[in-house]
């Protein structure tokens, strides 16, 4: 199919960032990563999450909508490939699990002004990982400010993807169950994604695919 607007999605330690990279590398695309790292909030939230929580979403919120509404409409400009490892309704997703009822309101208020502004991908790749097997992967990444993160957290957060997929008939999302395999360390398994993205033409609404050994 005709992809011009890629976003690779998935939960913390999927591995969606490594892939946006490995494809960015060999098609020479145009690459659009989140800067998390840079958020002050972070660090400060996995400590204190009710005290953090709403500023962390807002400055989320705001970074993603500032690079996002600045590089896709260069790109709808001049026409490039251009690769994400993140899609804005995340912002959604994760703030349903940090903020209270009250916080979300608001928060929903202003992501909604937003989010028609935002051009959709052409598609949407989520890589699905079981909770038990992200918890090993950010432990071995070993970043300080997510040991903390919990099985439950990772749940709550799945859900949430899922939630919106069932409710996502705009375009096509591709799900793509790497439990079982390690596309990062095999290339042959990096070329089974690729020829899961690139070689099919998916329908709009939920195509999904189990990466096996």
């Amino acid at each position: 199919m005709d992809i011009n607007y890629l976003v690779v999605e998935g939960n913390i330690g999927a591995g969606k960032t490594s892939l946006t990279k490995m494809i960015a590398k060999e098609f020479g695309a145009r690459m659009l990563l989140e800067g998390f790292e840079d958020n002050p909030f972070l660090p400060k939230f996995y400590q204190e999450q009710d005290k953090y929580a709403f500023p962390l979403e807002m400055s989320f919120l705001a970074d993603r909508y500032n690079q996002l509404n600045k590089h896709i409409r260069e790109f709808e400009l001049f026409s490039s490939f251009v690769i994400s490892d993140y899609y804005f309704v995340k912002s959604l997703i994760f703030a349903q699990n940090t903020l209270s009822k009250d916080e979300y309101k608001l928060y929903h208020r202003f992501f909604n002004i937003i989010y028609d502004r935002i051009p959709k991908p052409d598609l949407f790749v989520y890589l699905h990982v079981l909770p038990e097997n992200l918890l090993k992967n950010i432990r071995k990444r070993g970043r300080d400010y997510e040991q903390g993160i919990s099985m439950k957290y990772l749940s709550q957060i799945e859900k949430g993807y899922f939630s919106f997929f069932k409710q996502q008939p705009d375009f096509p999302i591709v799900l793509i169950d790497t439990n079982q395999a390690d596309f990062v360390r095999h290339d042959k398994d990096y070329r089974k994604i690729l020829g899961i993205i690139f070689d099919n033409d998916h329908r709009p609404g939920i195509n999904r695919f189990i990466l096996s050994e």
